[in-house]
């Protein structure tokens, strides 16, 4: 078995940190890049974990600049990159290390699991303007298996007992030989595609549905949703930028405002028939009451 090192890099998560170290055992080398919490993150790494080394980062650099302070002080044949989010179940760290015994594997990633169990996305095909656009117009959404209208996210379409080969894992669970750095331009998402891209070149990068790890999806950035949509925005513009040019670039800016503009006109709507609903369920509850207790009038003709 290959030496491991585990990089999590963690920024207000306390409590799910410490699900997530718990979940690693002591069998591997783990590396804790604290990104500046205010939450007592590092001070609790400190005193229940003393034996994994703790990074204290004078600022938040972002997800893709920890990891990479990380990988600094790893000395694996293989890098375990772990969301704080994420916990390991049982024997998966070691089922994902064994694809490596092929030497044409540079990267692996497992099946990642919602706290009720359900499968999250967590493997995909190459970023285009296409898959943006689908993306944008509800495409994937409404048709997630019509590869045509829904090509980035692969998970559901993938066997679930064997290893397959993808474009990119998702850099909450990413194993990799530590041939590459992530481009410390990326904030916070979008570093893993671009990293999963210059890692290809080297070899093969694999979805592992037997290595498993509980996921709580967007757990480091739930109480700040508008700024996270921001920084996905953001991060496939510049991704763009990098590996197809500026105007590539300017086509995705104008895409990501285009489905903002779609989403704005879906929420107004659907308030809109929500109001008027409500109004005419109102109104014939009124109706219906006025009926019900109207006072009866004698019939004077009898």
């Amino acid at each position: 078995m290959p030496k491991i090192s585990i990089i999590v890099v963690s920024y207000e998560t306390r409590d799910l940190l410490r699900e997530c170290l718990a979940s690693l055992g002591d069998a591997h080398q783990v590396i804790v890049v604290d990104n500046a919490s205010t939450d007592g993150s590092a001070d609790m790494v400190a005193a229940e974990f003393p034996h994994m080394q703790l990074l204290r980062m004078p600022r938040n650099v972002g997800f893709g600049a920890g990891n990479n302070r990380g990988m600094e002080s790893a000395h694996g044949d293989l890098v375990l990159l772990l969301n704080s989010d994420a916990r390991a179940e049982p024997g998966s760290i070691e089922q994902l290390a064994e694809v490596f015994g092929d030497e044409t594997v540079v990267a692996a990633g497992g099946r990642l699991l919602n706290p009720d169990g359900s499968v999250q996305r967590s493997c995909a095909g190459p970023l285009t303007l296409w898959a943006l656009f689908c993306e944008q117009t509800y495409l994937e959404r409404l048709f997630p298996r019509f590869r045509l209208l829904s090509p980035y996210w692969l998970t559901e379409r993938l066997p679930d007992d064997r290893p397959s080969d993808v474009a990119q894992v998702m850099g909450a669970c990413l194993m990799m030989r530590p041939v590459e750095r992530f481009d410390d331009r990326f904030f916070l998402y979008c570093e893993d595609t671009e990293l999963c891209r210059r890692l290809s070149r080297h070899g093969r990068i694999l979805y592992v549905p037997n290595a498993v790890f509980r996921h709580e999806l967007g757990g480091s950035s739930r109480q700040e949703r508008w700024r996270a949509v921001a920084r996905y925005n953001r991060g496939k513009e510049l991704y763009f930028a990098i590996h197809q040019g500026r105007p590539t670039a300017v086509i995705a800016f104008l895409m990501n405002r285009l489905g903002a503009l779609l989403r704005l006109g879906v929420w107004t709507l659907a308030t809109l028939l929500t109001l008027c609903a409500w109004r005419s369920s109102r109104a014939r509850m009124a109706l219906f009451g006025r009926v019900l207790f109207a006072p009866v009038v004698p019939d004077r003709a009898r």
